[in-house]
């Protein structure tokens, strides 16, 4: 079990660290935006819908990792005054529920991606593209949280140090 954790943990940590790079394509693409609208009064018609569509696998892929470190925003309250062992059912119950979601979205996201592909649909703009491999990513990303819950929870049933690695 431990082995299966750490290869979804691997799995996260490595889409992570390729995922992250897309913000600086999204700064580049966003900066060409501006300069060719107000340097050369010649705007793409591509360029912001293409930030748009790259955004989505840079925010849903990377998520399952932050899961994982415990990088989102969280209320501690309750876990900063817990003790070892309720900081550790705590812990449980949070990748419990991100377990949950992550299968109530996944359940709902998968007929939508399959649809958009099926459908081989179009963003419906002047450049239109299809738009299927950015709906594709939010069943992946929570089929991915889910996983990484589930990997979670592992670590922390048999208590592995892996649990919270703050690598990146």
């Amino acid at each position: 079990m431990l082995a299966l954790a750490a290869a979804v943990t691997a799995l996260n940590r490595t889409l992570f660290r390729g995922v992250k790079w897309i913000v600086f394509l999204i700064v580049v693409l966003m900066l060409w935006e501006v300069v060719s609208r107000y340097a050369f009064n010649a705007p793409t018609g591509w360029g912001p819908e293409l930030a748009t569509l790259l955004f989505g696998p840079y925010f849903l892929l990377g998520g399952p990792w932050l899961l994982h470190v415990g990088g989102h925003v969280a209320v501690d309250i309750l876990s900063a005054k817990a003790g070892p062992r309720s900081g550790a059912v705590l812990a449980a119950i949070a990748a419990l529920m991100a377990l949950v979601f992550g299968a109530i979205l996944t359940w709902f996201a998968l007929p939508l991606a399959w649809q958009s592909w099926s459908y081989g649909e179009t963003s419906f703009s002047a450049w239109n593209p299809v738009i299927w491999p950015a709906k594709a990513m939010l069943p992946l990303a929570t089929i991915l949280l889910s996983l990484q819950a589930a990997a979670d929870l592992v670590f922390l049933a048999y208590g592995d140090a892996r649990g919270r690695e703050a690598q990146a």
